[in-house]
């Protein structure tokens, strides 16, 4: 913990205030996240079912359902083959804060906006990003599929955790 830090901090609802932290963070992860505008981050902010922070702007989720157009060709992935579904777009936790919890903590929120969907994500496999991939699996996620990001030339596997699962 470094000084002055107070655990745990709150992770509450992602707001337009945020936005500025959250690009920084988000850019500065673009190998795992892919990068963004302020236009994009906003136009994917407005869209999403469910947007959080990690107070003090060191961590943010934010995630989009069946009902939001898509948003990029993952998205549109899980909306040709599941009729209902939370889509965890991005997760990025600063890297001074890994191993807190709050990765877990923001996945956990998701519970309420999931109810009974199943939620859904994807990882890189290429560029490869296995703490990502142990993250998921140590809360429930299986593989269902992979594909190539046209956008970028990564390389992704698909995950998803039936509702119910914790």
């Amino acid at each position: 913990m470094m000084p002055g830090d107070q655990e745990p901090r709150l992770i509450r609802t992602l707001g337009s205030a945020d936005l500025a932290a959250v690009l920084a963070l988000n850019n500065a992860h673009a190998a795992e996240v892919n990068a963004l505008t302020p236009a994009a981050l906003a136009a994917l902010v407005d869209a999403a079912a469910y947007a959080c922070v990690v107070e003090g702007g060191l961590g943010f989720l934010i995630a989009l359902d069946e009902r939001a157009p898509a948003q990029g060709p993952n998205h549109a992935w899980f909306l040709a083959r599941y009729p209902a579904f939370l889509y965890i777009d991005r997760v990025v936790v600063a890297p001074q804060v890994r191993g807190r919890g709050y990765a877990r903590r923001m996945y956990e929120a998701l519970g309420e906006p999931a109810g009974d969907r199943p939620l859904c994500c994807e990882v890189n496999l290429r560029p490869p990003n296995p703490d990502s991939l142990a993250f998921h699996e140590r809360l429930g996620f299986v593989p269902c599929g992979e594909a190539d990001d046209p956008r970028n030339g990564k390389r992704v596997r698909y995950l998803i955790r039936p509702a119910g699962t914790e």
